[in-house]
């Protein structure tokens, strides 16, 4: 086999791993920018609601915890 053969033979190789290389560049720049966005997603919609939704279950607890201790305190000298 010749120099010539052997390149001739390596060029559908080549050529395969440059379009590989090429698709993954593709779907690493579209992973990176939909990570992006399900950060930004998180930080914008889900930090908050959890936030909100936080602070009404604690004060839920609190008026119920304040509710219990008014219950103790009356049934306390029975």
């Amino acid at each position: 086999m010749t120099a010539q053969n052997d390149t001739k033979a390596k060029a559908p190789f080549e050529r395969i791993g440059r379009k590989l290389d090429a698709e993954f560049g593709e779907t690493a720049q579209k992973l990176e920018r939909e990570k992006e966005r399900v950060i930004n997603y998180l930080n914008s919609e889900v930090v908050p609601a959890i936030r909100n939704h936080s602070s009404k279950a604690i004060r839920a607890a609190a008026e119920q915890l304040s509710k219990l201790a008014e219950y103790m305190d009356k049934n306390r000298s029975k």
